[in-house]
């Protein structure tokens, strides 16, 4: 006895790259919102821990616009 999916299989896995598709672009947008604020917690938390000031002050002064200009 054969069972038919009628495509249905391909439809599933579609739907899930639709799917992950959305929350990747969700996420990129919310980064990109809160890219500078981000940006002023890690450099808290590496100053808190007492890593490298140097980089996180150098990291917070610069605006996310003018980060990705520079890449």
């Amino acid at each position: 006895m054969q069972i038919r999916q009628n495509g249905k299989s391909g439809q599933t896995m579609v739907e899930y790259i639709i799917i992950v598709a959305i929350v990747a672009i969700a996420a990129l947008a919310i980064f990109g919102v809160f890219s500078d604020t981000i940006r002023e917690k890690l450099s808290g938390a590496v100053n808190s821990l007492g890593g490298d000031t140097s980089a996180a002050s150098t990291a917070t002064d610069t605006k996310s616009a003018d980060f990705l200009k520079n890449l």
